[in-house]
């Protein structure tokens, strides 16, 4: 479409779909906080740096006891501070599977609670360690021996270490279905303790789960382990209120940004969602090293939402492709041509990705600009493919859905922002990885678009929009039911997760931190959109998540 040729549109008198979203349920809440800085009295720092001396010597002091540092690891991780002692726990692990690991193998013979976690922590850093041990633990007729569910714990931490699972490995598939379905039977005998940690695991088993809401459940419940380490506990609660602070101010100062561009009497069409968007940024990197990442990233993925509505549920098809075609040009000098609600919009991208520019030439990585612009475009695009098939009612085939769905999912522009925030170690080779489509950012898009349409569909459908995944699937396979069509999807979600297992493991294509954030991405989206869509439908749930993070401290 030729900008210079397009008039300004008329719109006021347009008819317009609506959405009807609720409003933000936190409102100006945050904004307080944006004038208080991180207030760390001499005695408390002091306090940190003791508690974590100590929690230091006890991972590095040398020990027969093999298992115990297992635990003691694990409970560092689930606590939220295993930021601080990144080194020594890969120092440990290495040095476990240099000791105990053979061609793949692991060669320690213990119970199953103890090899599942070791499985599992040697995984979770990227060790190629073989299934095959779990051999041991089936019956005569090579099924996963019943016996077994006389231990609850041995079976808890097979079910966690099953979750990391690639493809081709029927012992895990067996091991998870196996797992899940006993310990739900079970839930009911067992103490009260036990079958509270029994169901968060199958809520939020580790591998899905976002680190710092672990860590928030993890601190709540620790005190009752009767093997908890007092120490880890008092540096588990400070380091969650120190941080709680820092992302309190951040939010303040982000809420005010938000409130200053007065979306919400501007695009009142829009969903209103900073305070979310922050909770699913702040679930990719919550350490303090990353604060820039999380101001920057979670400006993009505010706009990319209201960008989404202004396609979705608002824009004529003439209108949006005036837009998409004013991304193209990227020129304040277009601004003119747009309708006013847009101009608010688009004056906004061009403001945040200004700030980008002036933090990343501070830090010399100039580069990263062209592919986050890249990636904002890819994004109109793919927005204005879907309304052009909403507005000649088209019912494209999975393989033309899911080639743009990818895409539309916004994940491809949310992790190349996450990249620029890393630092100097997303290097340009990086980017230009990104901007191949490699496997695990494909898979990483393929759990974010089919989550979303699984929980989202019907709302959408009631409103009138575009065919998501399960229509485009019921019409090609001539599928009757919703339900056999959203089983399908399912399917293809836990291939995906297997496929993002798998480019986790060494050697990866690029620094493991940046993977990690791929991974935090697709956590964030199975817990909003595990039975619900839990940004856009935020009153529940979601507002429980915030309050846990962001509004409420642990007493020491």
């Amino acid at each position: 479409m030729s900008l210079a040729a397009s008039p300004p549109v008329a719109s006021s008198q347009l008819p317009r779909r609506s959405a009807n979203y609720h409003p933000s349920i936190w409102g100006d809440h945050f904004i307080p906080y944006a004038s208080e800085s991180l207030k760390v009295t001499d005695k408390m720092e002091e306090h940190i740096k003791t508690l974590k001396e100590e929690v230091r010597k006890m991972l590095i002091l040398p020990t027969e006891n093999l298992v115990a540092k297992m635990h003691l690891i694990d409970a560092i991780q689930r606590l939220g501070v295993n930021y601080h002692f990144e080194l020594e726990i890969d120092d440990i692990l290495q040095w476990i599977h240099d000791s105990y690991v053979e061609n793949g193998q692991i060669t320690l013979e213990e119970d199953l609670h103890t090899l599942a976690l070791l499985f599992r922590l040697l995984r979770q850093h990227g060790h190629r360690i073989s299934p095959d041990v779990f051999e041991k633990f089936k019956d005569e007729q090579g099924n996963i021996s019943e016996g077994l569910t006389t231990d609850v714990e041995g079976m808890l931490s097979l079910y966690e270490a099953a979750h990391l699972r690639v493809h081709g490995e029927d012992i895990l598939d067996e091991a998870l279905a196996f797992t899940s379905a006993h310990l739900e039977s079970m839930i009911v005998h067992l103490n009260p303790s036990l079958a509270a940690k029994v169901k968060h695991s199958l809520r939020h088993p580790l591998r899905k789960n976002l680190p710092r809401l672990e860590a928030w459940h993890y601190i709540s419940s620790y005190h009752d382990d009767p093997s908890h380490d007092e120490t880890l506990l008092v540096l588990a609660k400070l380091d969650f209120n120190m941080l709680q602070k820092m992302h309190q101010n951040e939010l303040g100062n982000i809420s005010k940004w938000w409130k200053e561009l007065g979306f919400r009497s501007k695009l009142p069409f829009a969903r209103d969602r900073l305070v979310e968007c922050y909770l699913w940024i702040s679930g990719v990197f919550y350490e303090p090293r990353y604060a820039l990442a999380r101001r920057i990233t979670t400006k993009v993925i505010c706009l990319a939402s209201v960008l989404d509505d202004i396609y979705d549920v608002h824009g004529t098809l003439e209108e949006l492709q005036l837009l998409t075609a004013t991304i193209e040009r990227w020129d304040i000098s277009c601004l003119e041509l747009l309708p006013e609600y847009m101009r608010f919009w688009y004056r906004a991208l061009l403001d945040v990705y200004d700030e980008i520019k002036q933090e990343m030439t501070k830090e010399g990585r100039e580069f990263c600009i062209k592919y986050a612009k890249d990636e904002m475009r890819r994004l109109a695009q793919a927005y204005l493919v879907e309304a052009k098939w909403y507005n000649s009612n088209n019912t494209p085939t999975m393989e033309e859905y899911m080639g743009n769905a990818l895409v539309s999912s916004g994940y491809g522009l949310v992790i190349a922002i996450s990249f620029i925030g890393m630092g100097p170690i997303a290097t340009e080779q990086i980017f230009r990885w990104l901007s191949d489509n490699p496997k695990i950012v494909t898979a990483s898009q393929t759990i974010s678009r089919l989550m979303d349409d699984i929980v989202s569909n019907e709302d959408e459908q009631k409103r009138g929009d575009v065919a998501s995944a399960i229509e485009c699937y019921m019409k090609e396979h001539g599928v009757m039911k919703r339900e056999n069509a959203i089983e399908e999807l399912k399917r293809q979600v836990v291939s995906a997760w297997k496929h993002l297992n798998e480019e986790l493991l060494e050697p990866t294509q690029v620094p493991r931190p940046l993977l990690m954030r791929i991974l935090n991405l697709s956590r964030v989206m199975d817990v909003l959109y595990k039975d619900s869509d839990g940004y856009t439908h935020s009153t529940n749930s979601t507002k429980h998540l915030i309050s846990a993070l962001f509004v409420h401290d642990f007493p020491l």
